[in-house]
């Protein structure tokens, strides 16, 4: 009787980290991380079925946040999830 081989390669390769530009001022650089976790969340909450903004409270935002293992969101980035998500659809 055969026995099928199982592997164990990634379907992908990860992304390799790059660091940010130097020199820009600080503004840019908390603008950018708060971009890119408004986009991390809107990925969650679409996938976990939160298609109209409408329905993203900042509670819910909050909860993906915390599944996601990432600081409580401000009201700011809950407001750029929200539009995201809008953009998105």
């Amino acid at each position: 009787m055969a026995v099928a081989a199982v592997t164990t390669k990634p379907l992908h390769t990860p992304l390799k980290k790059r660091r940010l530009p130097a020199g820009r001022p600080r503004e840019w650089y908390v603008s950018h991380n708060r971009r890119l976790k408004a986009m991390r969340l809107a990925i969650a909450l679409l996938d976990a079925g939160v298609y109209h903004p409408s329905s993203a409270s900042n509670a819910r935002i909050r909860t993906a946040a915390e599944r996601l293992a990432v600081h409580p969101p401000s009201d700011t980035t809950c407001r750029m999830v929200r539009a995201l998500i809008r953009y998105g659809r």
